[in-house]
């Protein structure tokens, strides 16, 4: 297949619209179900280039969750605890027994199930029956895999109607070092962004606190490959090989800061046992209940307590979650680590992070306020990297 015709471009109005390969060689997808869009390849091919380098930088199975461009959410294979399968809405499957893609894949779902509400889906191992299993009951455009078992394939191809997105790459693709966009009629050329996140990537720490673990060192690099993929400005916050929190596209880099910090503290007061423990009517489906603990654990969380309204949502009135209760809460989150696409122009960054239990960063650094930063840093006893090199994406 030289070229693939598309129903319309970005927006409806946008035609006529394709993909195809200007060599004019074979495009290095097949399209096994539906008929995907402009946006939605936009998002498989990130989406499938993000996967590929987290299982290149971890050596485990990845998947990421891709909404307008930008991932929603991202990780790797690492066993689901209860509470995460819980919170994923996953508990009442044989989770302990998943296997590591779909565990991935829980996992970067899970994390920003607002963001991931349908999503683009990129795998970077084979789609098997499990988790076939957890797409098929969410809502979902389409996937893009190097490959699916006969089960998976089945089990895919019942969503929508038979009409379900389902994209098979070849992994062993390599595209031209020089990559092309037009826009308003005048063509742009570069070379592709290739840089490789490796630990010598953050090995210049700039800080008083050298002390890197394993962990962190893999979350750090996460963070980066996720960066790299997410439009800019953006900011991710990882955690346990997962992201957390992605802040994209804001043109303030503390405001990136800020939407990460606030989607890593929901990620993990959903984890509260007063969250965990809403009273839901067993009518009430996951994406309902994803949109009921949203404006629980927020500000307006009388949208869904006020008399007359709660009752639509749960079996009894649940208790105001105050602020107090929330902070106290949040002080319980550390470790987490945090990526930057671009050196923090203030420390307000730092300060914001903080609240978020971050104790490991990778920036560029080159601000002319780098010491500030540095002294922020220092003042939390966090550890620093400066990876010298910027991960705009547009």
């Amino acid at each position: 297949m030289k070229e693939f015709a598309l129903k319309y471009g970005c927006n409806p109005n946008q035609k006529p619209s394709r993909i195809y390969m200007t060599d004019g060689s074979e495009l290095p997808i097949e399209v096994l179900c539906g008929r995907p869009g402009y946006i939605n390849f936009l998002d498989a091919f990130n989406g499938w280039q993000l996967v590929r380098d987290l299982k290149k930088a971890t050596g485990c199975p990845a998947a990421t969750s891709f909404k307008h461009v930008s991932p929603a959410g991202a990780a790797i294979g690492l066993p689901l605890t209860e509470t995460l399968a819980r919170i994923y809405w996953v508990d009442d499957l044989d989770y302990k027994n998943f296997s590591p893609i779909a565990c991935a894949y829980a996992r970067a779902r899970g994390a920003d199930r607002m963001s991931s509400f349908g999503d683009f889906i990129a795998l970077s191992d084979v789609c098997d029956r499990d988790t076939a299993l957890l797409i098929k009951r969410e809502v979902s455009d389409g996937i893009i895999a190097p490959g699916y078992t006969d089960e998976a394939l089945e089990l895919l191809k019942q969503k929508k109607k038979g009409n379900y997105n389902i994209i098979q790459i070849d992994p062993d693709y390599v595209p031209a070092p020089l990559e092309h966009k037009e826009v308003y009629g005048v063509c742009f050329e570069q070379g592709r962004q290739e840089l490789a996140i490796d630990d010598e990537l953050i090995a210049n720490i700039v800080t008083e606190n050298k002390e890197l673990s394993e962990e962190a060192k893999r979350d750090l690099k996460i963070s980066l490959i996720v960066l790299k993929y997410t439009q800019s400005n953006s900011v991710c916050f990882v955690k346990d090989g997962q992201a957390i929190g992605v802040g994209a596209g804001q043109q303030s880099r503390v405001h990136c800061t800020r939407l990460a910090g606030q989607k890593a503290d929901n990620w993990f007061l959903r984890q509260c046992p007063k969250v965990m423990n809403l009273p839901f009517k067993d009518t009430i489906t996951r994406a309902e209940r994803d949109n009921a603990i949203d404006v629980y654990i927020g500000e307006e969380y009388m949208d869904v307590l006020a008399d007359g309204v709660w009752e639509n949502t749960f079996t009894e009135k649940p208790d105001v979650f105050t602020r107090e209760e929330k902070r106290a809460w949040l002080d319980k989150l550390d470790y987490v680590t945090l990526g930057s696409d671009a050196f923090f122009p203030f420390s307000d960054n730092i300060e914001r992070a903080h609240k978020s239990g971050v104790r490991y960063v990778a920036e560029p650094g080159g601000s002319v306020r780098d010491d500030a930063v540095i002294e922020a840093c220092n003042k939390y006893n966090m550890v620093m990297a400066f990876t010298g090199i910027r991960l705009f994406h547009h």
